[in-house]
């Protein structure tokens, strides 16, 4: 484990450590883990724990409880956070760069998601790269139930893992989908009963972190720049990642392993 890692301010995320996996929690459970102001200030903290962090190959996230990813913002809060518009623009500057934190991690993300994705939530769910899911999770965004409006980027985000038409029901209706409904429509990867869900995550996270480092790089940023508009992308980027690939340790060390059937012990370089 990392010795410098840093002291969170709130007992309401916690961060742990499973050999190359990094866990964050939301542990809000009272109020089905919604999320303040200070827990996304944690959360950034936590994230660039992880990100600095060699031995840690794999983040999982997931949160308190039970009956709750994240239920979306903590709305007990608004009074003392979102009450100026001082304040609600300093708040949407941390929450954007805590997201943003999440979604350019450059090791792979999972949300391990039960109960209520709501929100905020599903956004958080979103910069995540993989989502999978208890059989009792209900996901959705109630923004239109609340004359909410929705900055571009989470809507985005949305359309990239669902597709524009989808992602209107999504918001239209503001209703919330069943698990069955969010494996269908794209929206998460892997359905399974509650008590299987973190052993399965584990060994999934696991498995990944199992795997050769500047590879799943390369995929995560290659993927990242393909679904961007084209005129944005950076192919030079995505073809020095593949050079980086070719050109490194873990590239011998895979081909030896191969060849003498046995499991290799990539190094992330």
């Amino acid at each position: 484990m990392n010795t410098d890692s840093p002291k969170i301010a709130t007992d309401k995320m916690l961060m742990q450590k499973h050999g190359a996996v990094g866990r964050m929690v939301f542990n809000n459970p009272a109020r089905h883990n919604a999320v303040s102001l200070e827990m996304w200030q944690a959360a950034e903290e936590i994230l660039a724990d992880f990100e600095r962090d060699p031995a840690i190959r794999v983040v999982v996230l997931s949160g308190a409880g039970g009956k709750a990813f994240v239920s979306g913002a903590d709305i007990s809060k608004f009074e003392s956070e979102r009450a100026s518009q001082e304040a609600i623009k300093r708040y949407n500057e941390i929450t954007a760069r805590a997201s943003n934190k999440l979604y350019e991690l450059s090791k792979p993300t999972i949300a391990e998601i039960q109960g209520y994705c709501i929100g905020g939530g599903l956004g958080i769910a979103l910069a995540c790269d993989l989502r999978l899911c208890a059989d009792n999770s209900r996901f959705g965004v109630p923004a239109a139930k609340l004359g909410l409006g929705y900055a571009h980027k989470g809507i985005k985000r949305l359309i990239d893992v669902v597709g524009p038409a989808m992602a209107k029901e999504i918001f239209f209706t503001a209703r919330q989908f069943s698990a069955a409904e969010a494996y269908e429509m794209g929206l998460v990867n892997r359905i399974l009963s509650p008590g299987e869900l973190s052993a399965y995550v584990q060994n999934y996270a696991d498995t990944i972190a199992g795997n050769a480092p500047l590879t799943v790089l390369q995929i995560k940023r290659t993927v990242g720049e393909l679904v961007k508009d084209e005129h944005d992308r950076d192919y030079p980027l995505c073809d020095r990642l593949v050079a980086d690939c070719f050109a490194s340790e873990d590239y011998i060390e895979g081909r030896r392993a191969f060849m003498e059937k046995r499991k290799p012990q990539f190094k992330g370089r």
